[in-house]
């Protein structure tokens, strides 16, 4: 009984320090949150200085209080398919994009989370693919904008539009590359349902970035 007491004695720390092990947040998803916490202040930084010139601004060309300037209104409809010159108007579409890359970045780290790692290798393709195609459209938006005469010079709207949507392009720019790493890892074998962390602290960035684009699509297209 003396040797059985003193055995289990000495397992128990063994024991503990499995469970502590065991759980928690790993140092990547905690290194993440932390990193997110601090661009959810630079975004709320932006949000904040753009409802304070919108709230202020007065178009020098009428004299009146509108937002957007009246000039630009119609470049801002996301609901019709062509702009007035004939160019296409795709903010919806990549929107809807971007918003299916983030349930698909959930599939692959579900995925990798229950060792399945073709689940996780396509998933995570068609992410960064579904990413490329929104930064693509994007791009077609600004040379849309641009033809139509909106620019960052464009008065105070064309510089808040502009800053608020490059901040988010180059964001979603990092994440593609962020998740073209994880790919590429694990297609090499170093994820498994055991070691994901990394997958999951880049799948919370791509949430954070899809959160962000739905909010600045309210703000700079339906409010």
């Amino acid at each position: 009984m003396a040797v059985d007491t003193a055995a289990l004695t000495a397992a128990e720390p063994h024991g503990q320090a499995e469970a502590h092990g065991s759980g928690g947040i790993g140092n990547p998803v905690l290194g993440m949150l932390l990193f997110i916490t601090s661009e959810v202040m630079f975004f709320a930084g932006l949000f904040a200085a753009y409802f304070s010139i919108r709230a202020n601004f007065v178009n020098p060309a009428t004299g009146a209080h509108e937002w957007p300037p009246q000039e630009f209104e119609h470049l801002l409809n996301p609901f019709t398919l062509f702009t007035e010159s004939g160019a296409l108007n795709l903010i919806v579409p990549a929107t809807i994009i971007l918003v299916i890359s983030s349930f698909t970045c959930q599939f692959a780290v579900n995925g990798i989370k229950h060792d399945n790692r073709t689940t996780f290798i396509r998933n995570m393709s068609v992410t960064i693919i579904l990413g490329i195609t929104f930064l693509v459209l994007q791009l077609y938006d600004y040379s849309v904008l641009f033809g139509e005469g909106l620019s960052m010079s464009s008065t105070t709207f064309g510089t808040t539009y502009f800053t608020l949507t490059g901040f988010h392009f180059a964001h979603v720019f990092g994440g593609v590359l962020m998740l073209g790493v994880v790919l590429y890892r694990g297609m090499a074998g170093q994820f498994s349902g055991r070691h994901h962390d990394m997958v999951e602290a880049s799948s919370l960035y791509w949430h954070f970035v899809d959160v962000v684009w739905i909010l600045l699509f309210s703000i700079l297209y339906l409010l």
